[in-house]
């Protein structure tokens, strides 16, 4: 099993969702994050600067077979990629086990149910 992280751009979220449902990945858990990046410039906006070098990004926290992995991976990448500058991370994390607390399941079951084979 491995864990995903993906640090993507706030306005590439509803894509990136549609993309990992369409590729059959229907649980995951995201967050709004702040980072800091490369970029350490003012915007002007109505006469006052603001500080850009603190950036708004989602963090999007996925657990998945290892059989997965690619196709979730490409799955973010096609749909969060804008060729431009702080587009993004992905961090990809081995899970040494996974226990489902209802039924005490462990290991790959407890990611899915046993009769939905992904």
């Amino acid at each position: 099993m491995k864990k995903i992280e993906a640090i993507i751009r706030k306005t590439k979220f509803e894509e990136v969702k549609e993309a990992l449902l369409a590729a059959n990945i229907e649980w995951f858990s995201f967050y709004e994050v702040r980072g800091i990046g490369k970029s350490r410039q003012g915007r002007i906006y109505r006469g006052v600067v603001y500080d850009t070098s603190s950036i708004e990004r989602i963090l999007i926290s996925i657990v998945v077979r290892d059989k997965n992995t690619e196709k979730t991976v490409q799955a973010i990448i096609q749909s969060a990629q804008t060729g431009e500058i702080g587009d993004g991370r992905i961090f990809i994390i081995p899970i040494e086990d996974a226990i489902r607390i209802r039924t005490g399941e462990r290991g790959d079951i407890a990611l899915y149910n046993a009769e939905q084979e992904q």
